[in-house]
């Protein structure tokens, strides 16, 4: 045979090889695999395209629109392509719904976990690449995993399966690129909608399952509100029937949505003005009186969460008006803190009918957290000082229990009965929960190449710990297993 008719016998060959292989299903990762962003062109489909437009009038003519560039991510070679990959029902239990978790504590329930780690760290279920730059958390409910992050012009909302396979990837309005740039709030889950604020002001519902978009606004926009100069960093909080979100300025402060369809229920009254903070807002019953706490960019305030009657507002100002706080609420008081040394304060609610007034019961200026959180555990406050300080403090009397610098200024969370500690410079610790001193149990450093500080707060939550650093998303396995 010569080769002018073997040639044409290896094309057909070749072709055929090619199409068995599109037939076949992806094949699951092993653990501790890294996986590239997949092609998502199709993810990054307009509202038009996919057939579902926002469901009300006032929303329907700010429709988010893709970024020209986002329609050709580069593609892997190895990865499947966004949304052939299925939610794995073995993570089906895990549940932290919002940021901060389901209660807004950011305390896990989760149980017998390691009590220490080896020397590299604990073992790496796996890591994902592609999922944008930014400094979003994760948030995790029936069997899925979603985050934000800037990808080429666009800010991205991705979801994944627990084991970091990208399920969908949709665009929520444009990439922040001006401070800091990157996603800064972090996606709430609800049912089968899942909730994103961009940093520009681009509120967005997404169906759970595809990622269609059910209505959007921007509340930026709608409220005549003016951007923070680091944009918006508030996760939105969705408790019922309702939407509830902070846009500040001289309209209003927080505003309540319905979820279903994004129509405003309710605006509170403006707080002195006030330019929104870069808080989330927390959730406290306090005397028969739901309230909505949060920070503007010089007070904490309380607005009535059934009517929208601004409560009260309670000044604590610091530097560069960045009050990144979500306050933590118990037994009427109300806990604060911010950088820059305007340092940690606790705030006791006064019910007067059905009035609210809030006045200082302590102050600590040793503890200023600049945006890693804190935490209560068992009457005691943990968190990182601006300085880089890891501090604890007793709610009840103010009075500082031990200062150490530790592995070094960061964010934190807490799982059966430790504290899981994470440094802007990407080194993890393992803290021992007691107020007598600082007991580093075990550290490591986050294996990746971004520049970008970390400061996204890790999630304990199924046995897993998550730490996102830039473009990358990391999850440990922490169980004890025998």
């Amino acid at each position: 045979m010569t080769w002018k008719n073997i040639i044409p016998w290896l094309c057909v060959l070749a072709v055929a090889v090619s199409c068995q292989a599109r037939r076949e299903p992806p094949t699951p990762a092993e653990p501790g695999t890294t996986r590239s962003q997949p092609t998502a062109q199709e993810s990054f489909e307009s509202p038009e395209k996919t057939g579902q437009m926002p469901s009300s009038e006032e929303t329907r003519s700010v429709a988010p629109r893709p970024s020209e560039t986002a329609e050709t991510l580069p593609s892997s070679q190895t990865a499947p392509p966004a949304g052939s990959a299925k939610p794995s029902p073995g993570g089906s239990q895990a549940y932290w719904p919002r940021f901060h978790g389901p209660r807004g504590d950011n305390l896990s329930d989760d149980k017998g976990l390691l009590a220490e780690w080896p020397q590299e760290g604990p073992p790496l279920a796996w890591k994902t690449e592609g999922i944008g730059q930014g400094y979003a958390g994760v948030t995790i409910a029936d069997g899925r995993i979603f985050t934000a992050g800037n990808i080429d012009k666009d800010a991205v909302v991705t979801a994944l399966d627990m084991e970091g396979r990208i399920l969908w990837q949709k665009s929520n309005g444009p990439a922040w690129t001006k401070n800091y740039p990157g996603a800064r709030g972090t996606p709430t889950i609800d049912g089968d909608r899942v909730y994103h604020l961009g940093a520009s002001g681009d509120l967005t519902c997404y169906r759970v399952d595809d990622g269609t978009v059910v209505w959007h606004t921007n509340i930026m926009e709608r409220y005549e509100a003016p951007l923070p100069e680091w944009g918006l960093a508030e996760s939105v909080l969705v408790r019922g029937k309702y939407l509830y979100c902070t846009p500040g300025g001289p309209k209003t402060c927080i505003v309540c949505l319905d979820k279903m369809t994004g129509e405003t229920v309710w605006q509170s009254d403006s707080a002195n003005g006030d330019t929104t903070g870069y808080a989330s807002i927390q959730w406290a019953d306090f005397e028969g009186i739901p309230i909505l706490l949060t920070m503007t960019a010089k007070a904490l305030v309380g607005v009535h969460a059934e009517t929208g009657r601004l409560l009260f507002r309670h000044p604590h100002e610091t530097a560069y008006d960045v009050n990144a706080f979500m306050p933590l609420y118990a037994d009427g008081e109300v806990f604060v803190s911010t950088g820059y040394g305007s340092g940690s304060e606790l705030v006791r609610l006064k019910r007067e009918g059905e009035n609210v007034t809030a006045e200082q019961v302590w102050v600590n200026k040793d503890l200023d957290n600049h945006h890693g959180g804190v935490i209560l555990v068992n009457g005691f406050l943990y968190g990182s000082s601006y300085n880089g300080r890891w501090c604890c403090i007793d709610w009840k009397t103010g009075e500082t229990r031990y200062m150490d610098r530790g592995i070094g200024k960061g964010s934190l969370t807490y799982a059966d009965g430790m504290l899981y500690m994470y440094s802007e410079r990407r080194t993890v610790g393992l803290v021992k929960a007691t107020p007598e001193k600082y007991e580093l149990v075990s550290q490591f450093r986050l294996p990746s190449e971004e520049r970008a500080e970390s400061w996204a707060h890790p999630v304990v939550c199924g046995g897993r710990l998550y730490l996102r650093h830039g473009n990358n998303l990391f999850a440990y396995d922490v169980r004890n297993q025998p």
